[in-house]
């Protein structure tokens, strides 16, 4: 390879990287994050209890993740430009009609578009972007992507509130459509011509192929594909629940919620160095252990909740918990193609994320009717520890994971039947 063309591809990688961060972010608005900021005003606007916002919220969260499998096939069949192009502007009306709101059923059914065009489908295309788009350091780019993404989406809340104070919140979702409509669109339509249309082509970047490649349907029969579902389940549902009821059990350990609420930093400083850190590994020694680290990371961030309290040991929890995060995230989506290759990638993906989004719904509800149980926080969180040790121990033994020839790309390509 001449000098000009390695430059040229390593520009082409670091900007489809920035893209992915880019895309990532701005699912922001049908993240927990950015709709936590329209909370008040459904509740006081629309005259509706929390609790009918929450159930709604959780209604519009599993019925929008129900169709993640299809929009995976849908990636691996056409690809993430096309996909990104298409999710793209429909999160944009999606994000227009939540301005039009007017009650719970409404309500719901915004929920539904946001929740499945951003916070699903479009993190999805950003992740297996990245994903198909780097082999040999996958795990670092993966890691710098998450770390990237989430650095953004933590400005979401802020600029959102500010815009709801300027001009109101009907019209800050109107504004944040348009926000979408003009970044996320054309980052696809003109950064990322140089990836894979689909199944009519042979590799899924400019100089790799997919190699052998494990469909849907197999890797759902190998531990492999369950071990990653039990690791970031379990992640998805307690990290949900620690923090949904962040304010409330910080309370309880002697923290004000204000200083409770500013845990939010050391999470992402925990974040960043696990995700950075775990990416690294991954690409230096492989992956094969990290599953089973990052379950041993969440079991320290429950008894570290149990034991909490105002100085040193609650940033350490915050910290541990923001690993958690990190961590798994890498791991999972660096695992993913390392053991099913990338032919199917998006409709696995899909998979995976529709368990995920299912474990996270349940999870404050199981540590509210835990707490409630024991009438406070520490013997609750001791208890639903047990799961990530019990994840982390599922995660030792062998993923039987095989390439057989008969998934070969060239055996199951329909254009070369």
């Amino acid at each position: 390879m001449e000098p000009g063309q390695r430059s040229s591809t390593r520009f082409d990688g670091r900007s489809i990287l920035l893209i992915a961060i880019l895309t990532g972010g701005l699912t922001g608005p049908g993240q927990t994050i950015g709709v936590s900021v329209f909370i008040d005003h459904f509740v006081d606007d629309l005259e509706l209890s929390r609790s009918s916002v929450s159930t709604a919220y959780l209604i519009g969260t599993l019925t929008g993740a129900t169709v993640l499998p299809f929009v995976g096939r849908f990636v691996d069949r056409r690809g993430v430009r096309l996909a990104q192009i298409i999710v793209g502007l429909l999160f944009s009306l999606a994000l227009v009609n939540m301005s039009f709101v007017g009650g719970v059923v409404t309500l719901t059914v915004g929920f539904v578009g946001i929740r499945m065009l951003g916070q699903g489908s479009l993190s999805l295309i950003a992740g297996v972007t990245v994903a198909l788009r780097f082999r040999n350091n996958r795990g670092t780019a993966l890691g710098v992507h998450s770390v990237g993404q989430q650095g953004l989406m933590a400005l979401v809340p802020v600029a959102l509130a500010a815009t709801i104070a300027a001009v109101g919140w009907r019209t800050t979702w109107l504004i944040a459509a348009a926000v979408v409509a003009v970044t996320v669109v054309p980052l696809a339509w003109l950064g990322l011509r140089t990836m894979p249309i689909g199944q009519t082509r042979n590799s899924p970047s400019p100089d790799e192929e997919h190699g052998p490649s494990v469909p849907r349907g197999a890797a759902m029969r190998t531990r492999g594909f369950w071990i990653l579902v039990a690791v970031s389940g379990a992640a998805g549902m307690l990290t949900t629940a620690l923090n949904f009821h962040q304010i409330d059990l910080l309370g309880d350990a002697g923290l004000s919620s204000g200083e409770a609420a500013a845990m939010f930093v050391p999470q992402v400083v925990g974040s960043t160095v696990a995700g950075i850190g775990f990416g690294r590994l991954i690409d230096r020694v492989g992956g094969r252990w990290l599953p089973a680290a990052s379950m041993l990371i969440l079991a320290a961030a429950h008894g570290l909740a149990a034991v909490v309290g105002p100085g040193i040991s609650v940033l350490l929890y915050a910290a541990t918990l923001g690993a958690t995060g990190g961590s798994v995230n890498v791991v999972t989506k660096s695992l993913l193609p390392e053991w099913f290759g990338t032919r199917w990638l998006g409709e696995i993906q899909g998979s995976l994320t529709l368990f995920n989004v299912g474990a996270s719904a349940l999870g404050p509800l199981m540590l509210a009717v835990s707490r409630d149980a024991f009438d406070r926080y520490p013997p609750a969180v001791l208890l639903l520890g047990a799961i990530p040790l019990a994840c982390a121990a599922f995660a030792l033994l062998p993923p039987n994971v095989r390439h057989e020839p008969r998934f070969s790309e060239r055996q199951s390509d329909p254009a070369r039947r």
